[in-house]
């Protein structure tokens, strides 16, 4: 029967993970739980699991800095709350992981992963576990950078001009932006106002994965489109929810639709 530990800062994290793990694999043993990268340590040490499940960022020794001091003693998968980018590492790396919270069709897949690398010759398991201590060393490397690096700090607030008063606009309320030659125009969902700063200026102050920039004069708040037509002229229209406005898409930001 494989065994495992789990290590997360959360509680009712981990009892997720457990309760998850539980319906995809029944046979799997948790023998233990710990609260930080310390205890992690010191659980592989004395329970030698099979398979040890880690939060990347716990209090004290981060996920990633027990990962480095268990080597090859038990395969990692790491749990992490983390986008796409943490994604992509993981994936061209030799250890696998689980997002949270974690769903049971995503765990489904790590599991059938982890049971063939656990059924693999012991020569081929015992190369691939060592990878953490090599390859994967500098994909945790990597990541730790991102994760540590400040996040920018985006605009939270529009000030702009509605007949003679000025309004502060929290910019989830924001529709979409559209510039012409001296204005830029800020829809809301209840008011139009203005603003003289460009759009240009906007996409690099706004975050980018709340607002995308659709043509070089618009943008738009992801969550106020409805969906994406054509016209008999063949351009690409995006529609906004509750209005009747359909703004253009320049062929340089079609790529933002191909998965919609």
């Amino acid at each position: 029967m494989p065994t495992a530990i789990i290590a997360d800062d959360e509680r009712l994290m981990r009892d997720l993970l457990r309760t998850r793990l539980s319906q995809v694999w029944p046979e799997l043993e948790i023998v233990g739980e710990a609260k930080n990268g310390d205890e992690a340590v010191q659980l592989v040490a004395a329970l030698k699991p099979d398979l040890t499940f880690l939060d990347i960022r716990m209090p004290g020794k981060t996920g990633m800095e027990a990962a480095r001091d268990i080597g090859d003693a038990s395969q990692i998968v790491f749990v992490t709350a983390y986008d796409q980018y943490a994604v992509e590492a993981f994936e061209r790396g030799a250890v696998d992981y689980v997002l949270k919270p974690p769903e049971p069709e995503r765990l489904q897949v790590t599991v059938e992963r982890l049971k063939e690398r656990l059924a693999a010759p012991s020569g081929a398991g015992a190369s691939a576990t060592a990878n953490v201590s090599d390859t994967v060393t500098a994909m945790l490397s990597q990541l730790a950078e991102k994760i540590a690096a400040p996040k920018p700090k985006y605009l939270q607030w529009i000030q702009a001009s509605i007949g003679q008063d000025l309004r502060m606009i929290p910019v989830e309320e924001i529709l979409f932006f559209r510039s012409d030659e001296k204005y830029t125009c800020v829809q809301t969902e209840k008011f139009e106002a203005l603003i003289r700063k460009p759009v240009r200026d906007l996409a690099d102050e706004l975050d980018p994965s709340l607002f995308w920039q659709i043509h070089r004069a618009t943008l738009v708040n992801v969550n106020a489109i409805e969906g994406v037509t054509r016209d008999i002229r063949g351009r690409h229209l995006v529609l906004i929810k509750g209005r009747p406005d359909k703004l253009e898409v320049s062929r340089s930001f079609l790529h933002l639709f191909k998965q919609m």
